[in-house]
């Protein structure tokens, strides 16, 4: 438990990082947001479908419960909250108040929270599922923090209000971790949901974003994170 609650640190760490990013307008952000946006989504696919779903497939319901988490992200992302896309918001105009700002982060904590549940979930099963799974959680952990810093800033928040809302969303994925191997129902059927979470965000949430971008390379890249994570699996020690 101690090891995935560390991991689960580290990842609310880079999902501040990301946040910081926007916050401090640092230069580059957009390019390494979209090459990592790709990337990512191709990881966590890979995980998620390769690894991910045969753990949950062990357990009776498992593809319900996949269902279930997938249907969750889109209902707390895209149909209780008014405005959500992985990538940096910029156009304050479009905004209409800093309650965006707000339902953007309401929307992103379930998904967060089960970030940690899923990091657990995988070193419950096996060492090399935790850490496949602490890969593609990161991956995507940085474009998350600039997703929501941008949307907090472009709908009238303070850089301070946008760090916050950050660290927010960051320590949802701690309580997730942490819960998880002492609740019962999230430490059998954890990983299901997690699974369906980690689906609708590479499938749904990343790998559009990809897609806007003009040219091959950006959308190329969705194959670049899969063959990561076959070089990963392929080095990692059993056990």
């Amino acid at each position: 438990m101690i090891g995935s609650v560390s991991f689960a640190i580290l990842a609310a760490v880079a999902n501040f990082v990301g946040g910081g990013l926007v916050a401090w307008r640092a230069r580059g952000v957009h390019t390494a947001l979209h090459v990592l946006t790709a990337f990512g989504a191709g990881f966590m696919l890979a995980v998620a479908i390769l690894e991910m779903l045969p753990g949950a497939m062990e357990v009776s319901g498992g593809l319900t419960t996949v269902l279930v988490g997938y249907l969750a992200v889109h209902l707390t992302q895209h149909v209780l909250t008014p405005h959500f896309h992985f990538g940096e918001e910029t156009h304050a105009e479009a905004m209409v108040s800093r309650g965006i700002g707000v339902w953007a982060l309401l929307g992103l904590i379930p998904h967060s929270f089960f970030d940690g549940v899923a990091i657990s979930g995988g070193f419950l099963i096996s060492r090399d599922l935790g850490a496949l799974v602490v890969t593609a959680v990161l991956l995507h952990k940085v474009p998350t923090g600039i997703s929501l810093a941008s949307i907090m800033l472009a709908s009238g928040n303070t850089r301070r209000q946008a760090l916050v809302a950050v660290g927010v969303v960051g320590l949802a994925t701690v309580l997730g971790a942490v819960v998880t191997p002492i609740v019962g129902p999230l430490a059998q059927h954890g990983l299901g949901l997690a699974a369906g979470v980690t689906i609708y965000v590479a499938a749904s949430n990343l790998i559009p974003e990809s897609q806007r971008e003009p040219g091959w390379m950006v959308p190329g890249g969705v194959f670049l994170g899969v063959a990561a994570f076959y070089l990963s699996r392929l080095f990692l020690p059993e056990g």
